[in-house]
């Protein structure tokens, strides 16, 4: 049988989780839950399905050092290093021709290096099941059961089903639709047929490959360029020169909402992107006053508010729904309500040229 191979990107820096994630430290670099980074995390759930030696990482110059220390099992050559971050679409495609070379007839599963999932022994059977559609010549998502009307997340419709796979269901993707406002993700979630598109995908590489040929044919060209440099002395060099000139572009819009034979796989393995603080705060233990606590705190009437402390003493007193970042060299102060708009801190930062706090 064709080989099955996973591919990690861990790129990005996680903007939202300032000023704890930074450039040099990005978030799936650091322990937010537990004592493993959430790179390790990734890829500690995929054994025993998949070892060290079919797991890939693409993913920044800057990360490869501290990504390999993190894994030191996972071979020196199966990190691939984009020359600079184009998109979820171009890291896949770059993913997809070192798996080609590999092996032509092989499956990949697309999986990100930041997420969390509870449940390991679900995530790998549904992998599992994946693989087997994917082998039939479907590109095959992975829908997420909604346990809220999120803004936040693209949704997947779900259409005709197709059969059922390993104990999993599976279904025609109808459409997707990126980050509705409330009203109708409100509706969507009432009518039980869709998920949230959870960005993690399982296809061959063969079928990816064609889609990108169909629907980006000039990323396809560059891709083509690239992959005849594979196994060369020419391959950084050729990359170093194409990288930059490919559009930046996500694999949903780039590739997915035009897909053909797409089908989703709808599973509950406890999973949250763990994309701004309350959503980690959800995943760590609260006190009987609803704040979850990391570092030497004493807090007077402080209620429902995340506290994060490397290595300063904080005191709090009669404060709520807050949450607290302090870091070696800033501090962050927010209520919940306005988490998001950590990004907009990191934006004027780039803007101001305070680059030494990013």
């Amino acid at each position: 049988m064709a080989a099955y191979y996973a591919l990690i990107m861990a790129g990005g820096i996680g903007k939202r989780l300032w000023p704890r994630s930074r450039h040099d430290r990005p978030k799936q670099s650091l322990r937010l839950v537990g004592d493993r980074t959430m790179f390790q995390h990734a890829v500690d759930r995929l054994a025993p399905l998949f070892g060290p030696e079919q797991i890939h990482v693409v993913t920044g110059v800057s990360h490869v050092k501290a990504l390999a220390a993190q894994s030191p099992a996972i071979p020196e050559g199966n990190f691939i290093v984009e020359p600079e971050g184009r998109g979820t679409a171009p890291a896949i495609g770059l993913g997809a021709i070192h798996f080609a070379r590999l092996d032509p007839d092989a499956v990949m599963v697309v999986l990100t290096a930041d997420h969390f999932i509870a449940d390991r022994e679900c995530f790998r059977q549904v992998l599992a099941a994946a693989e087997d559609v994917a082998r039939d010549g479907h590109l095959v998502t992975l829908g997420l059961k909604p346990s809220h009307p999120s803004t936040g997340y693209g949704y997947i419709q779900q259409g005709d089903p197709i059969g059922t796979v390993g104990g999993f269901e599976v279904f025609r993707a109808d459409r997707f639709t990126e980050k509705p406002d409330l009203d109708e993700a409100v509706r969507m979630v009432e009518s039980g047929s869709f998920t949230w598109n959870s960005g993690m995908f399982v296809w061959r590489v063969d079928r990816i490959m064609g889609e990108f040929q169909r629907q980006m044919p000039e990323f396809h060209a560059q891709l083509t360029t690239v992959a005849a440099a594979l196994d060369t002395p020419d391959y950084e060099t050729i990359l170093a020169r194409v990288w930059p000139q490919v559009t930046k572009q996500a694999i949903d819009y780039g590739v997915m909402e035009g897909a053909q034979d797409v089908s989703v796989i709808p599973v509950e393995i406890g999973w949250s992107d763990v994309g701004s603080w309350t959503s980690l705060a959800d995943l760590l233990p609260a006190d009987e006053q609803g704040n979850v606590i990391s570092g030497l705190h004493l807090g007077v009437d402080t209620r429902n508010t995340l506290i994060l402390a490397d290595e300063r003493f904080v005191a709090t007193i009669g404060l709520e729904g807050l949450v607290i970042v302090d870091t070696e060299d800033a501090l962050l102060i927010c209520t919940r309500e306005r988490e998001q708009e950590v990004k907009e801190i990191v934006r004027r930062l780039e803007e101001e040229g305070m680059g030494d706090y990013l």
